[in-house]
Order: C-alpha cells, then structure tokens, then sequence
C-alpha cells in the first residue's frame, strides 16, 4: 500500500470547501487546550456542529465528536504533533464528507477517499457526508430480488436478498472474510452480456478493511485482482496500522459510497470487516474523549453506532429509484461466544447470520457454516423459485443428520431408516463443501442441490461425492445444456426440466460407476 501524504489527505479536504462562504465571526474560532492521542481539545468555535470538519495549522484537519459546555472534543485526521496547545483552530461550516463517483471503482483508497494503490488522484465531482440518515420506510420496498453468493450452503439454506444485512460471525481464522470475498468475486456473472439477457442487474462492491494488517488487505485486493473483481470493486483501508479516527469512520465511507450507486438506481454491496474492530476504535476515541465507560468499557452508545451504520443499508422504493444497498457486516467472537456485547447488539441490527464454526472449519467442512443457528430472516422472499424449490428439505435433512451424528457415535445398533438418514447427511455434507474463490452459477447450484436431495448419490461413496458432482455438472453442460439455460432464463424448475435432469442422472450414473470400478 502507498504511504498517504498529508498534503493529499489535505488536499482532498480542501476541495471538499469549495464554493463555501468563509466569513469569519468570533464564534467559528477557537483555541487548541489539550492535544495527543488523536483527539483535541478545544475552547470556543460555540456554533459548531457535530461531525464537522474543522481545520488546524499545518493543513490537518478534525472532525468535531464532543459538543461539551466549555469546550470541544474532536479527532485529528492527520499528524496529531505538528498541533500545539493555543494553536488558532476554525470552522470548515461542512459536515465531513468523501469524494463519490465511478472514477472509485477499481481504487483502493483511505475513509478519507485518498488513493493509496500509488494509480495516481482520482477525479470525481461530488461529495456525499460520511453520516447520513438512514431512508425512511416510505422510501422502501420489501427485498425480493436474490443476491447470489455462489457458495452452494448460503445460497440453498440462507439465502441473501438485495437490500438485506446479513451478519457473518465467527471465531477468527474460521473463513468469514473468505465468503465475503467469494461474494464479491461472483457478482463478476451480474456485469455480463449473459446477465444482462435475463435481467440481472449488476451489482458494485466495496469492501471495507477495518483494523487488519496491511499485507493482510493486500492479498485481499490481488485475489481480487486476481479473478477480474477489482473491475467493479472499491477497497476502503482502515488498517490496523492507521488511527483510530479513521477505523471509526471507514465503515461509514463504506456505506457513503454504497448509498451513491444505490440512489442512483443501481445494486452495491458493501462487507465491512470487522465491525468489531470499528468497535474497538470508537471505544478508544470515546474513553479519550472522556465519555463515561459502560459495559465492557464500551460508550453507552455503541449500539447506536452499528445500528445508524447497518439501518443505511435497504431496498429503495421504484419512485426512488429502486437501487439496492446491500450490508455484509463481519464480528469476530472469542471462542464462540454470540452472546458478548458487540455480537448480541450486531445480530440483533441485522435480518440473519451466518455463523461460521471452528469444529467444523478443522474437521475440514468448508465454508464452516452451522446450518442449525445461521439463518436469514429475509432470503427465502428473494429466494431463485427453482432454488427454493429444491432446497426444502435440504436443511431439514442436514439438522436431522446432526442430531443423529452425535447420537450414533455411542456406537449401538442403528435402525435402517436411522442409517439411511445418516447416510444422506453425509453425503450431503460432502456435496456442500467448497475450494476457496471458486463460486458457482445458481444454475448449477439448483441441479447439485437437486441431485443430492433426491437420493441419487445413494450409491456412491462419500469420499467420491465431489468428483461425481464436477464430472456430472460437465456432463450436463456437454449434453444436456438447455437444463442450465431453462434454469438460467425462466428461474423455475418444472416438470419438462426435472424430467431431463432425472434423464441425465439416470445415463451418467452407470457411467460413472464403470469409472469408479476401473479406478479400483
């Protein structure tokens, strides 16, 4: 990542002045009292306004957080020791805002919207506030078009609508960036000439790094290179490395940037990851602000700052526009505890979770997902009707073999339908498991979804069940190729459809067990 100067960062802050009336009066001056840290206190400006920006000597400028009775409280965006105690502080008379437009995409840039992937400045006009009031209900209409992620288990079991927030949670190091990543790397098919045909929106991604190393974030952004996803894609860096006024506000230039594309008619998607770090940050910015401690040391109004974060994100009315903001928030649990502060406040903002498991993330089940508590309060309404038509029981038959699992490891004597449930789970669980940045079409989803549902994998053994579905779905795409492109247009499956995916079953599977017999 480039090393910001802060002659761009002050830049940037400049430009955002542009055209305002600067006539100074008594009350838009003030005096520096206290200063280190990252924040600053300050002795008049008594006409100032929450979140505005204010600027100190040396071109650095704050952003106004404590509005107190004798003084000022704000964070320092910049070198906090070039500032001195009785320096001149002014009002900017703006709220601090970000730089929005298409010249984004594709840029890796700091909350602040300064570049720092060394392409050079960015060339956009308009600037939107960080903080912004979420829509109103009248402005909305209920979510019911799907936002596929390409992984088989979300898309199946917990589906995602555009508009929706659904929370990925999880210990760290159990794959919850990964499914982010992979999200955003398969709304690569929604910018194709296919999806324009069937009426697919295309969908415009930021992702938002808060708290992470910095080499972490850069192999984030080269797999995003790497897949042609950078083309649609924005990177907000907050790194662990920055202050703790930029982590703070990073999410929320997220969400400004999202809001830009959604208000203009169009689908975004934004992941912030981690929200526990922004968390973290804000507590930080609050207890050096001196406001008061409350549980686990976070501010009183920590709920607050997630719930005006994720309340941005909604599906706007066809009289607004109907563009679509997305929110994929991440939290981070210490030993899968869901019910500390910051998880228990996050799950209860957003429409469902999914939580990610460390058992299962070691005992090679990938993505991690806990099909019995991640859920989606939202999804089965934006659900694809072929997909929904063939997941029903998906998720019944996963709870069932879970429960049963435990079960049958005292080792008695099983029944016959108690094995053949077993035996079905397994098999299953086998045809949910994924590689890593590699999402698959919903078309493809629907009929490995259809096959594993319907008893047709009874007979092939459970180490085999991932080959048999590569090979099968080639076999499908080579012979059998209007069942993907009926799926793919209508987004039903009917009788015509299962009728020749029952055919093509039916003619792979002796094939594949001549296969099989050779191979042993």
């Amino acid at each position: 990542m480039a090393e910001v100067r802060p002659d761009e960062v002050s830049a940037i802050l400049r430009r955002q002045l542009a055209g305002f009336e600067n006539e100074v009066d008594v009350y838009d001056v003030g005096t520096v009292l206290q200063v280190g840290d990252g924040i600053a206190r300050i002795y008049g400006l008594s006409k100032v306004m929450v979140s505005e920006l204010i600027e100190f000597p040396n071109e650095i400028f704050g952003m106004v957080l404590n509005l107190d009775e004798d003084s000022v409280g704000c964070v320092i965006f910049g070198d906090y020791s070039m500032i001195k105690e009785g320096d001149t502080v002014r009002r900017t008379k703006r709220v601090a805002s970000m730089p929005v437009g298409e010249a984004m995409l594709g840029r890796v840039i700091n909350p602040l919207g300064v570049p720092i992937d060394g392409k050079g400045p960015i060339h956009t006009e308009k600037f939107l506030p960080i903080e912004r009031k979420a829509l109103g209900v009248i402005q909305r209409q209920p979510v019911k078009q799907p936002l596929q992620t390409g992984i088989v288990a979300v898309d199946a079991m917990i589906p995602i609508g555009r508009g929706q927030r659904e929370l990925i949670i999880g210990d760290r190091q159990t794959g919850k960036t990964a499914v982010a990543i992979d999200t955003i790397i398969n709304q690569k098919y929604t910018h194709s000439e296919d999806a324009k045909k069937v009426g697919i929106k295309p969908v415009y991604c930021i992702y938002v790094a808060v708290g992470q190393k910095s080499s972490t974030i850069a192999q984030v952004v080269a797999k995003l290179q790497e897949y042609g996803a950078m083309d649609y894609t924005t990177v907000i860096v907050a790194s662990a490395s920055e202050p703790a006024p930029l982590q703070y506000i990073g999410p929320y230039s997220g969400a400004t940037l999202g809001e830009y594309f959604r208000d203009s008619g169009r689908d975004a998607l934004v992941v912030y990851d981690d929200l526990s770090k922004q968390a973290a940050a804000y507590r930080e910015v609050s207890l050096l602000l001196r406001r008061p401690p409350g549980r686990e040391a976070y501010p009183g109004d920590v709920f607050y700052l997630h719930s005006r974060l994720l309340e941005r994100a909604s599906k706007l009315s066809d009289a607004e526009g109907g563009g679509s903001l997305t929110a994929l928030p991440v939290i981070e649990t210490q030993q899968g505890d869901v019910s500390a502060y910051i998880p228990t406040n996050v799950i209860s903002i957003t429409d469902g979770q999914i939580y990610l498991e460390p058992n299962l993330f070691n005992a090679g089940v990938r993505p991690a997902i806990n099909v019995g508590i991640s859920v989606s309060r939202v999804g089965g309404n934006a659900q694809n009707k072929a997909m929904k038509k063939v997941a029903g029981s998906l998720k019944l038959d996963l709870a069932q073999f879970r429960e049963l699992e435990a079960f049958a490891k005292f080792g008695s004597d099983l029944d016959k339908a108690t094995m053949k449930t077993l035996s079905k789970g397994a098999r299953l669980v086998e045809l949910l498991k994924q590689g890593l940045y590699q999402p698959v079409p919903v078309e493809k989803q629907i009929v490995s979804v259809y096959v594993g549902t319907n008893d047709y994998m009874e007979s092939i053994a459970v180490e085999d069940i991932k080959r048999f579905e590569k090979e099968f779905l080639e076999f499908v795409e080579l012979k059998y190729n209007d069942i993907f492109e009926k799926i793919r247009v209508e987004k039903v499956l009917d009788e015509q459809v299962t009728d020749r995916i029952k055919k093509a079953v039916e003619e792979f599977l002796p094939k594949f067990k001549k296969t099989e017999l050779a191979a042993v």
